[in-house]
This record gives C-alpha cells, sequence and structure tokens, in this order.
C-alpha cells in the first residue's frame, strides 16, 4: 500500500511543528560551565568556595547554573538577583537542602537552621524568637557578657604585666564566645566540668566541611572522608554532655540554671510547637531542646568569634581608622572606665568600622544553602524544583556596581550617610542573611560583636609583635560553616586606660 506524498508531507510538518514547539518550551537554565561526568562542576569550586564561585560568575553572571556532583544548583552574586532569591521568592526558596554530618549532629535536622520548611520549622522559629531570641532574653544576660568581658581584659592586661611579648588574640576571643554563648545556653561555660570544648569544636569542624557524599549520594556508604564516621562520634559525645547537663538541670534546687535556654525550653517540654490546629502536630521534647541548644551554640560561637578578629585585624592595618575609633572611644567613654552595652548605641564610628568587616568578611560567605519547593522564573531563566541555591555574600560585599571600585579597601566611612544596614533589607550588605532563614540571632550577635570589640579597641593599643608593620599581616583566610583567619592573629597589647 503506497503512502500518499500528501500524508508524508503533513506527517513530517507536525513533527517539524512538536520539536520546535518542544525547544520553545523547554526550560531556560542559567548559563553555566559544562558539567564533568559524576562529578559536576565540583572540581571548579577550589579551596575557597566563595573566591572560586565568584570568579565563574565573573564568566557566567551573577544567576548560575552549576551542577555540584548530581546536585543542580544556582549561584546567586549580585545583589539584585539576591533580592529576588530572598525576598520576591522568598516563600518558594524558604527550604533547606539535607546534609549528612548536620544530619547527624543535629538529632535529624531537629533544630532551626537547618530544618526543612513546614510547621515543625515554623513551630521551632516562633518558639526561639518568642522565647530565647527575645529584645529582653538579649539584655538579661547583660551582667554576663559584662563579666566574660572583664575575665579576657584581665588576662590580656594579666600578659602586659607580665612583659609577655604578645598575646594570642583569636584563642583569647575564642574561649570569650565560647564561654558566652555555653553560659547563655547551657548554664555553664566551656571550662566547667562538663568538658564541652573539644565537641563543640568537632562539631563545627564537621559542619563546615565539604563532603563528597552531600554531592555523589552513590558514594555515601563509602564515606571516603570518614566525615559520616566523625559526625556520628561527636553526634555521641555532645549527647553524653547535653544530657549530663539536662539531668543537672532538672534535680537543681538551688536555681542556678534560671533563665538559660535549657532551663528555659525544659520549663515548656510538652507543649505544642504548632500554632495551627490544621498542621501537624509537633510536640516540644527532650530531643528537639538538645537540637536547639546546639544550633544556638554553633551559630553565637565560631561566626562571632571570626567576625571580631577580621575587624580588629583590619583596624591594625589602617591605623588611621584605629586612631578615629579609640578617639569616639574616649569621648563616649572616657579612660576612667571600660565600656558598658549603654554605650554602643552613642558610638558611631564602631557600627561603620563593624559593618564595613562584615562587608568584607561575613560570617557565612555562602549562606546556608535554600532548596527551591518548586518551579520558579527568576531573572529570566526557570529553577526547577529541588534546586540547591546558594548565596554568594561575600561576593555582594565586593560588588563594584554597589559599592565602587574600592571593594577590596577598608573604608569604613562608606558607611557614613547611614543608608546601609546590616539587617537584611540592604541586599548588597546581608552577613546575616534575609527573608524567613535570616538569621534569628542577629540581635544578640551584634551585641556580642560589638560589645567585644570596642572592649578590647578602648582597653589596649595594639601592634603586631617583632617590629614587623600592618602590611606584613597575613589575612588569608579558611572555608567552613564561617570564614575564619587562616592564621591565628598574634598581636603585642599595652594597655591604655587610667584605672
Amino acid at each position: 500500500m503506497e503512502t500518499s506524498p500528501l500524508a508524508i508531507f503533513s506527517t513530517a510538518l507536525l513533527l517539524t511543528l512538536y520539536f520546535l514547539f518542544r525547544r520553545r518550551r523547554a526550560p531556560k537554565l542559567p548559563p553555566g560551565p559544562p558539567p564533568l561526568p559524576v562529578i559536576g562542576n565540583l572540581h571548579q569550586l577550589g579551596n575557597l568556595p566563595h573566591r572560586g564561585l565568584r570568579g565563574l560568575a565573573k564568566s557566567y553572571g551573577p544567576i548560575m547554573f552549576l551542577r555540584l556532583g548530581n546536585k543542580p544548583t544556582v549561584v546567586v552574586s549580585s545583589p539584585e538577583a539576591a533580592e529576588l532569591v530572598l525576598r520576591t521568592h522568598d516563600n518558594i526558596f524558604s527550604s533547606r537542602p539535607s546534609v549528612d554530618a548536620l544530619r547527624h549532629l543535629s538529632y535529624g535536622n531537629k533544630g532551626m537552621a537547618f530544618a526543612e520548611s513546614g510547621a515543625y520549622w515554623r513551630g521551632v522559629r516562633r518558639l526561639c524568637m518568642q522565647q530565647l531570641l527575645s529584645p529582653a532574653k538579649v539584655e538579661s544576660f547583660a551582667p554576663m557578657r559584662k563579666e566574660e568581658l572583664g575575665k579576657v581584659v584581665g588576662r590580656v592586661r594579666a600578659a602586659v604585666s607580665a612583659s609577655e611579648a604578645a598575646v594570642d588574640v583569636s584563642t583569647e576571643v575564642g574561649q570569650l564566645m565560647g564561654d558566652m554563648a555555653c553560659r547563655m545556653v547551657l548554664g555553664c561555660s566551656t571550662r566547667d566540668k562538663f568538658n564541652l570544648k573539644p565537641a563543640i569544636h568537632e562539631a563545627l569542624n564537621l559542619a563546615g566541611a565539604f563532603n563528597l557524599a552531600d554531592y555523589v549520594p552513590f558514594l555515601g556508604a563509602l564515606d571516603l572522608q570518614g566525615i559520616t564516621r566523625r559526625a556520628k562520634a561527636a553526634s555521641r559525645a555532645l549527647d553524653e554532655v547535653l544530657e549530663d547537663i539536662i539531668r543537672e538541670h532538672e534535680e537543681d534546687t538551688t536555681g542556678k540554671y534560671k533563665g538559660d535556654f535549657i532551663g528555659t525550653l525544659l520549663s515548656m517540654v510538652g507543649r505544642s510547637l504548632n500554632s495551627s490546629q490544621d498542621e501537624p502536630v509537633h510536640i516540644l521534647g527532650r530531643t528537639n531542646i538538645k537540637a536547639i541548644a546546639l544550633d544556638m551554640i554553633a551559630a553565637s560561637y565560631e561566626s562571632s568569634s571570626s567576625a571580631i578578629e577580621w575587624a580588629l585585624a583590619e583596624l591594625i592595618r589602617s591605623p588611621r581608622a584605629m586612631k578615629r575609633l579609640q578617639q569616639e572611644l574616649e569621648a563616649v567613654v572616657g579612660l576612667g572606665r571600660t565600656v558598658d552595652e549603654s554605650d554602643l548605641p552613642k558610638l558611631n564610628y564602631l557600627d561603620m568600622v563593624v559593618k564595613e568587616s562584615f562587608r568584607l568578611y561575613p560570617p557565612g560567605p555562602l549562606l546556608i544553602p535554600r532548596k527551591s519547593t518548586e518551579d520558579v522564573e527568576i531573572g529570566g531563566y526557570n529553577i526547577p524544583k529541588g534546586t540547591r541555591v546558594i548565596v554568594n555574600a561575600w561576593a555582594l560585599g565586593r560588588d563594584t556596581n554597589a559599592w565602587g571600585e574600592d571593594v577590596e579597601e577598608f573604608f569604613p566611612e562608606r558607611f557614613a550617610n547611614g543608608s546601609v544596614d546590616v539587617k537584611g533589607q540592604d541586599f548588597q550588605l546581608i552577613p546575616f542573611g534575609s527573608g524567613r532563614r535570616g538569621c534569628p540571632g542577629m540581635n544578640m550577635g551584634l551585641v556580642n560583636v560589638r560589645l567585644a570589640l570596642a572592649q578590647l579597641v578602648h582597653c589596649f593599643d595594639w601592634e603586631l609583635p617583632e617590629g614587623r608593620s600592618p602590611d606584613e599581616l597575613d589575612m588569608s583566610e579558611d572555608f567552613g560553616l564561617s570564614m575564619p583567619r587562616a592564621k591565628h592573629l598574634i598581636l603585642r597589647p599595652s594597655y591604655r586606660l587610667l584605672v
């Protein structure tokens, strides 16, 4: 049976139209470098992914598509693109991808920072904002902050009196932030009988480690880097310590632990975390308390200490800025006493210094990744459901369109007009993130960083040991959950107050 020319022509026309229509309707992904088999673009991240991704964005644009292993990933590197993700479509990008080590360390993502969006996360966030991170609660820890800062000043002053050549500022600041975080959350310092410090450090290292199994899942069972094994061991060690702390809280009859986060949460055990009866019911229990406590310690420990170190290092490299800040402190506080929290609102130049340091060294150079919960279009590109989205906060702080050509310079005066803040509304500067998944502990973090930096600069003059010039200070960074200095900050102090 012969086929007519008309039938052949009609079939060919229909097929052509079909494939043209399919091509036209195919989702337009953002541009990006071609991936390799299996590993995708992982090899292009480098040892410092925030820098590697910024370099790629210069070639492929501020909305860039990568395949990290088999995980589709979009990287955002401009304030305008960040606003599309964090404000315009915040509800679609409010979930988190699962990370193997964190799943073990956070009791199956039962904390707040890494939980997927949904009824549980909303309930935990509401609880933390109302009961643990409210302005009144932050203010209630002011005496503790004053006490711990006094200990640091005393130790550094003793080193000056003993004619010690230099002080490891990184160690001192890390100890300060660790003790403050643990006293606030757990009611005890890192040096108490519970021996928290090693377990916390291991957990923070693992939380920031690059785990190949997160991107190439079939390698997960092999645990080639040993991260899963270490995470499970760290989780067991932390759980033992937290159980001891909770047990001591439950048995305490003296009121010693009244007001710390564990005590506050224990008083609410058995309550529903939900405000709506239409949602699945989640009840606050012991496991939830431990996960929330670890979240709070991680969020306030390493990020705050790194922020203080970077700010002090830049002040050492900028004697002009250091002098101006000390002059402001002398005018507002005077040399007859140390800085009090009530002084902070009057210290305008201190605020500029902290903002400029956050611009150059955001506590999380790549904000905690988000995950799209449905297909969405941003900037003319299609972002499929389930795509990881990384906002490169480090690149935003160095965007020449937002900051000018002097983006690498430490120049606090760029904030003199006060029009840019760090609270998540100005997308060229979002060290605490923005939107639904922005850091709820921002106000507490700002108090800790501003107060500690002001106290150290007010009480001491600082210089590099062995007569080295400020230009010789090593400013290289490591990559992790935060962005710590690669080398400890070692400085020689001299006491400058009259008391």
